[in-house]
């Protein structure tokens, strides 16, 4: 029997991608990428607005034409319109499954995975504990026997640190660094070990380079952005995490391993962010980084299996 096919419409941004496809995968579904630009008027405009979102998309898009697939998986506003149109051009056979609040009537999808700080509930909705993604054991096993041997001779504990960037909520810039600078070095001090530290697309580039400044007297290996992204390797190698609190897939991410994650830029203020984070701070999985290192145990965050294996049950797959 083949294996179901997923359409999974990508805006090109990662931490989107990331999240529809590892429930794409989760699921057990073959992944077809499909690129969706948005021309204006219609990228301004809420989903409801689209009109024929399948004949007026960007130059850049990919053609949308059928065989339709199976499923249809996408994740944030820009794809929203498009999951509708080509379940409505399938004749109702694309399962349309949407990641994030749709901020439309939810009766256009047979099923959304949404975070619980999104607020979207109904019948057709499972809440999330953060962001799903593509974190399986699997991925850091690979990477952890991959990196290995590049990181055999640094002194330990080693601290991963996962670098984001600004957003509406949180300021990542050149005081943000010194701060961060001042609480590893402390952390280095108290306890020796290494920092490994990796940027992400959105890092402003002074924050790196505030921190390799100030980290050069240290035992600490900065990615460069040549190479393998060494990501999942230092989620796989590091015996304490710290992420910047702007990014609520980095902080999901993290929380999978079940060790110590620290998040660094918490402003114990109002709004969907915070609420993430205190949601996962309740749960035992993070805690406000400050330079002082503490081991905890909980029980590590593993929402996208969770959510594919409902999923799997309600369909009856």
């Amino acid at each position: 029997m083949s294996r179901r096919v997923a359409w999974i419409l990508s805006n090109d941004l990662v931490g989107m991608d990331n999240q529809s496809f590892g429930l794409a995968e989760a699921l057990g579904l073959d992944c077809v990428k499909k690129r969706i630009v948005p021309a204006a008027p219609w990228k301004y405009l809420p989903p409801g607005l689209w009109l024929s979102p399948l004949k007026f998309l960007g130059a850049g898009s990919d053609d949308l034409q059928p065989p339709w697939p199976d499923v249809v998986i996408g994740t944030g506003r820009l794809s929203v319109a498009v999951s509708v149109a080509i379940k409505r051009a399938s004749g109702g056979r694309t399962l349309n499954i949407r990641i994030q609040h749709p901020q439309m009537n939810l009766r256009h999808f047979d099923l959304i995975v949404a975070p619980q700080h999104d607020h979207c509930s109904g019948d057709n909705v499972l809440e999330t504990i953060g962001a799903v993604n593509r974190v399986t054991q699997a991925r850091l096993d690979d990477a952890a026997q991959k990196f290995a041997p590049q990181f055999a001779d640094l002194p330990h504990p080693l601290i991963g640190v996962l670098l984001g960037g600004t957003n509406k909520r949180y300021v990542i810039d050149a005081a943000f660094a010194n701060d961060l600078a001042d609480k590893l070095i402390m952390a280095l001090d108290r306890h020796g070990g290494s920092v490994l530290i990796t940027p992400s697309r959105r890092t402003d580039a002074v924050v790196v380079s505030v921190l390799r400044e100030r980290l050069a007297q240290h035992s600490a290996v900065i990615w460069d952005g040549s190479g393998e992204n060494p990501y999942f390797a230092y989620l796989a190698l590091a015996d304490y995490l710290v992420v910047t609190a702007d990014s609520v897939n980095m902080a999901s991410e993290v929380s999978f391993t079940g060790k110590p994650v620290f998040v660094a830029g918490l402003t114990g203020g109002k709004g969907k962010f915070e609420d993430f984070h205190r949601s996962l701070q309740a749960r035992g999985c993070t805690r406000p980084f400050t330079g002082e290192l503490a081991h905890w145990q909980y029980q590590p965050l593993d929402e996208t299996r969770r959510v594919a294996n409902e999923i799997k049950h309600r369909l009856g797959w």
